[in-house]
């Protein structure tokens, strides 16, 4: 039997396009609470942690207002994780400047100005991945710990969480395409 026992937060929002197939890529930088305040990919396979602090209008673009209005209304209850799907990190590129950056323009709902941000947060720079997301066959509720809290990029669940059944979310010649024109745009120079 194939399971997880980690995640990723991100913004609600985000795990939902992700889950929709509406963006196949994560721009990430380093949370308050980890070791430096770097971003470093501990896991190539993980559970999307859907979080929403932070999470606001102003940080995405106009065409995910109506996607995240509907993540609000299906929030679910006070001190509850609702576990959905899955990611594997299918390829890890590390930008340091921030032409970089604009490139990834199309490919993810954030707006400009967030993801310029997180470029400039402390030390320039930017982690993008590239996830391959899967749809698990179950949905997992878990009452959120104190262990989860805090501004960290991941979670140990504390537990073995099955994989079994899980589907991915886009087909393997749309996933491909994604990755094709991720390369395309950032070059192979930028790979880890």
């Amino acid at each position: 039997m194939t399971t997880l026992s980690h995640a990723l937060k991100e913004w609600a929002v985000i795990c939902r396009a992700l889950a929709e197939g509406r963006q196949a890529v994560l721009l990430r930088k380093g949370g308050i609470a980890e070791g430096g305040g770097a971003f470093e990919v501990e896991q190539r396979r993980f559970w999307l942690y859907p979080t929403y602090v932070h999470q606001q209008t102003t940080g995405l673009l106009e065409e995910a207002y109506p996607l995240l209005e509907r993540v609000e209304a299906e929030r679910p209850p006070a001190n509850v994780v609702r576990l959905s799907h899955f990611a594997e990190v299918a390829g890890i590129f590390q930008l340091h400047d921030i032409v970089g950056v604009l490139k990834m323009d199309g490919l993810h709902l954030l707006s400009r100005e967030t993801v310029q941000d997180r470029f400039f947060y402390r030390d320039p720079g930017l982690f993008v991945l590239a996830v391959r997301v899967y749809r698990a066959a179950e949905v997992v509720e878990l009452p959120e710990t104190p262990a989860y809290a805090g501004c960290r990029s991941w979670v140990d669940l504390g537990r073995d969480l099955s994989t079994e059944g899980a589907a991915p979310v886009l087909e393997d010649r749309e996933f491909y395409n994604v990755l094709h024109e991720l390369e395309r745009r950032l070059e192979p120079t930028a790979w880890v």
